[in-house]
């Protein structure tokens, strides 16, 4: 079927509306399922969001950064984490903004200790790699270790009660009388759904880009990472719009987390990641810019409105327009 794709434009236009539309359907599915599970378990949307979501919605980059890495490819494997974490920030979160229900509320305790750290592997994710040019195999090992320890610390958090005045008891309840495997094959068919709709997305958009001319480079750091961050899309768009603002707010910190701790990590102990100094010093301030921007806009308030949901957008589009300047088609 790739093969197919991949030898033509028309059916590769095609699949790709085909594979946007069970996207959108199997991320609502993924989206009911999650909640239900988080209110089962008597656990907060925004931190089953930033763990449970954002594991399952990050697998496309992981399996795609994997890959690139384990190919010799690393300028597809960093960048694929780096541009996803910007996608993630700029589009998902930009759109969840706007077409969510009402201005989306945050646990000011979850922002402020996930954005520290997110803040902190950042910081550290480029001295490693702007010291030495690439991303070795030990630092990588040092960024997977720091997500397994921030995971401790969350859940001991919540153990200790720190989330429990975000809790819907209502929810909760009517969760309680549900049907745990239901809501389990819920949450597997919709990430399964995402997953494989995903795919099909990365493999006929990639075919619309090259019949285009745009070169590889682009295709790397911009449609690929888009392209494996449509799963964050589609579950943050869908939760905002089913009222569960704080799921997509969940999902996006943690997507951004472990595509610097666990992808950009695993990836790196396949296999070093060698960067050019132009694409260190293109990728690392503009996710500094985007992640930055979203961060202080949640922190005024502890929400996001529809307005700053537009300037993240914007900001999204920015970056894309700065990015045709610093790698303009051959």
């Amino acid at each position: 079927m790739h093969d197919l794709i991949q030898g033509s434009i028309v059916i590769a236009w095609i699949v790709l509306l085909a594979a946007f539309a069970v996207l959108v359907k199997t991320a609502d599915v993924f989206v009911d399922g999650a909640i239900a599970i988080a209110n089962k378990l008597r656990i907060p949307t925004l931190v089953i969001g930033i763990f449970m979501v954002s594991l399952a919605t990050t697998v496309p980059e992981l399996a795609v950064s994997l890959i690139s890495a384990l190919r010799g490819n690393p300028e597809m494997a960093l960048g694929n984490a780096i541009g996803s974490v910007i996608a993630d920030d700029g589009l998902a979160l930009g759109l969840a903004g706007v077409v969510a229900t009402a201005p989306i509320l945050v646990i000011p305790h979850v922002l402020r200790t996930a954005g520290a750290f997110l803040i902190f592997i950042q910081g550290l994710c480029f001295i490693f790699v702007v010291s030495t040019g690439s991303l070795q195999r030990w630092e990588g090992a040092v960024l997977v270790a720091l997500f397994f320890a921030y995971s401790i610390y969350l859940f001991v958090q919540h153990r200790m009660g720190r989330f429990k005045g975000a809790l819907d008891l209502e929810a909760i309840e009517h969760a309680e009388a549900g049907s745990v495997p239901k809501m389990l094959a819920m949450f597997v068919l919709g990430i399964t759904g995402i997953i494989i709709s995903a795919n099909f997305v990365i493999t006929s958009a990639t075919t619309v880009a090259r019949s285009l001319g745009i070169p590889e480079s682009m295709i790397a750091l911009t449609l690929v990472a888009l392209g494996t961050s449509i799963p964050e899309v589609a579950t943050s768009v869908s939760a905002a719009r089913k009222g569960q603002g704080a799921l997509a707010v969940g999902n996006i910190l943690g997507a951004d987390i472990m595509n610097i701790c666990w992808i950009a990590g695993a990836s790196a102990i396949a296999n070093e990641l060698v960067l050019s100094r132009k694409d260190i010093f293109f990728m690392f301030p503009a996710m500094f810019l985007v992640v930055g921007t979203m961060l202080l806009m949640l922190r005024s308030g502890y929400r996001l409105t529809k307005k700053k949901g537009v300037v993240l957008l914007l900001l999204y589009l920015a970056y894309l327009a700065s990015f045709a300047v610093m790698y303009p088609l051959r």
